[in-house]
């Protein structure tokens, strides 16, 4: 697994693994936006992103965790007495090891619902009757059961005397296409002993000639749209919300995403009736595969001229996981029956801030009142409320530039959330505070849906070289020590692997000890530089915004490229000291413009993100500089 409270989303695990099962998810942090790797259900528990991450020197996000099976006597007892002495020591152990069941609960299946695409439902004609077939196209992923899916619907509509053919369209499996499927039924029961008549049928979609699409994940019925399948006049697309991102979307060192908001537009837009629901939170919810959703969803919808008892028949005649297909039918039944919402997006409003910091956070700017109380809020946990203090002492200078400026607090709001997760940097210290927080055990326990008192082991994935260990010595000490590393190459380059177990006595106390190096943070090598670093950031800041309110905010911004553990985070911060350098410091200077300048450092930041190599931020730095050179020959 990943732990979102530690990874700062540079994604180079995604990157360098290339593991379909890892992907990315909406950061939960509200002041961070870049998405977090997570690991998907279809892990095989192989170990290898992990071990890439810790061969590459990545990042402590990864850990892996082990259920016990068939525990013995010895088994049981060790597991409890080291959740009793965790839980003593402040890991609520025991609460973690203990989760309450979730029941089931099955929605009872409804009446039969009309078919908006035939009006109030079908009847019955003459022989010679030119009713027009229903074209439905399913877009699924690999793994999800489409062609389960796609018999089911072929069952159900046999089982009403629909004439009904099926093919399939083979793509790629593991999100570098979707499978496809193709069903045409004719609405109206084949009259007995006219085998000779039955109709013919098409082996594939036309476009702008598909009644019905469903689709598993949001861009595969986004596609549907681009293919022309989808049209205002004719179909219905039912789509779940939820994302499996693309290769490029997630190995993007940002946030790479595609708009979300912007397919489902495109979808409502394009379709005569678009129903789009969270399908894989409802198949989270019924334990089911996501096939008997998407099933339960086009029962519920009315989509197709068959009653929900057909499907649900359809289900039980093929024999394969009754009781769990019958129970997701059910519950994407219900969704459509009780309104389930149509966006599963995360709630990112910040929290309120400590009551002893309200009074001096309600005088800031309504735009950015919201984040600033969240950064005091997180620095407060972080360290203490006078390190929250000193957050918002160097917050009134940029209130004030802002207010000159008439940036009407969009520099605030940017210049603080960058402040606030500069100032709260990962460290070993802060690490150490997220790998024993006993909610995290609470979220492992919760997502593995371990059982209570049953076995289990955590193992922690670290790889400490000589830079993570002068982080936490004294300046004088740490910067002998990085001396000698700069003397001596082998030193530099030298790191020791770690594989710590925080659910045994001993691996949790490693990481309790460094933890209580908290009240001396403000003592150590790490601190003294990044306090450093955040000072010359905020007086560029500080100086760009009489100049321009839009230069000022994109010096801001500039702060996104500082994330991450190792030489990620030694990359990133080269990259912003070489814009710092070809970019901020000559704009400050009067060479030049300040909205031609704001323009270069946006892309320039833009290059550096896209690229981990930094190769397209040195070809942008190159014709910009290029482009600055014909400039001042024309004049």
């Amino acid at each position: 697994g990943v732990d979102d409270e530690i990874c700062t989303g540079d994604h180079s695990c995604i990157r360098l693994s290339g593991c379909p099962s890892l992907t990315v998810k909406p950061n939960p942090d509200p002041l961070r936006d870049d998405p977090v790797a997570a690991v998907v259900e279809s892990c095989v528990g192989c170990g290898l992103c992990g071990e890439v991450a810790h061969a590459a020197v990545l990042c402590p996000s990864f850990y892996r965790a082990d259920i016990i099976s068939n525990p013995g006597f010895w088994d049981r007892a060790l597991h409890r007495v080291r959740r009793a002495v965790i839980g003593w020591l402040g890991g609520g152990g025991e609460a973690a090891a203990s989760r309450h069941e979730q029941n089931d609960r099955d929605a009872q299946p409804s009446s039969p619902q009309p078919s908006p695409l035939r009006g109030e439902g079908t009847r019955r004609e003459a022989a010679q009757s030119q009713t027009r077939p229903l074209t439905i196209l399913v877009a699924a992923l690999g793994g999800e059961g489409g062609g389960v899916l796609t018999d089911w619907i072929v069952a159900a509509a046999a089982s009403q005397n629909f004439p009904v053919q099926s093919t399939s369209i083979p793509g790629v499996a593991q999100r570098t296409g979707a499978t496809t499927y193709h069903i045409e039924l004719v609405p109206e029961p084949m009259p007995s002993g006219e085998i000779a008549r039955r109709p013919i049928l098409a082996l594939a979609p036309g476009v702008g000639d598909v009644d019905l699409v469903v689709a598993s994940e949001l861009m595969e019925a986004g596609r549907a749209v681009a293919g022309g399948f989808v049209t205002p006049d004719r179909t219905t697309t039912i789509a779940s919300t939820s994302r499996s991102y693309l290769v490029v979307e997630k190995m993007a060192m940002a946030d790479g995403r595609y708009d979300q908001e912007r397919l489902a537009q495109a979808v409502q837009t394009h379709s005569r009736r678009a129903l789009l629901l969270d399908l894989e939170a409802l198949t989270q919810q019924s334990g089911a595969m996501i096939n008997a959703v998407m099933l339960g969803v086009i029962a519920g919808a009315g989509a197709l001229p068959i009653p929900a008892a057909a499907f649900e028949a359809a289900i039980r005649a093929d024999g394969k996981a009754v009781d769990a297909n019958v129970r997701g039918f059910r519950i994407g039944l219900a969704a459509v029956h009780d309104g389930a919402p149509v966006q599963a997006r995360a709630d990112k409003r910040p929290h309120e801030s400590a009551a002893a910091l309200d009074h001096d956070i309600a005088l800031m700017p309504e735009a950015a009142r919201a984040i600033v109380s969240e950064g005091a809020r997180r620095l407060t946990r972080y360290q203490d409320a006078a390190y929250a203090r000193l957050y918002l002492d160097r917050l009134q200078p940029i209130r004030d530039a802002d207010a000159k400026a008439q940036a009407g607090g969009k520099l605030l709001a940017a210049t603080a959330r960058q402040l606030a997760v500069r100032m709260s940097y990962e460290d070993v210290i802060r690490v150490a505070q997220a790998k024993i927080d006993p909610a995290r055990m609470t979220r492992i326990v919760d997502e593995m849906k371990i059982a209570a008192a049953q076995p289990f082991a955590v193992t922690e994935f670290l790889k400490p070289g000589v830079e993570e260990l002068c982080s936490v010595l004294p300046p004088a000490l740490a910067s002998r020590v990085l001396g000698l590393a700069a003397r001596h190459q082998k030193l530099a380059n030298a790191h020791w692997g770690m594989a710590v177990k925080t659910t045994a006595v001993f691996g949790y106390l490693r990481f309790y000890l460094l933890a209580r190096l908290r009240p001396v943070r403000r003592r150590t090598y790490r601190y003294r530089e990044e306090q450093r670093a955040i000072e010359a950031w905020l007086d560029l800041i500080a100086r760009a915004a009489p100049l321009s309110a839009e230069l000022a905010l994109e010096i801001a911004e500039c702060a996104r490229l500082i994330k991450g553990y190792g030489d990620t985070h030694k990359r990133g911060a080269d990259n912003y000291h070489l814009i710092e350098t070809e970019l901020m410091l000559p704009a400050l200077a009067g060479a030049t413009p300040p909205r031609e300048a704001a323009d270069a450092i946006a892309n320039a930041r833009t290059a550096a993100l896209l690229d981990p190599d930094g190769e397209a931020l040195r070809k942008c730095l190159a014709e910009i500089q290029s482009r600055s050179a014909r400039r001042i020959a024309a004049e």
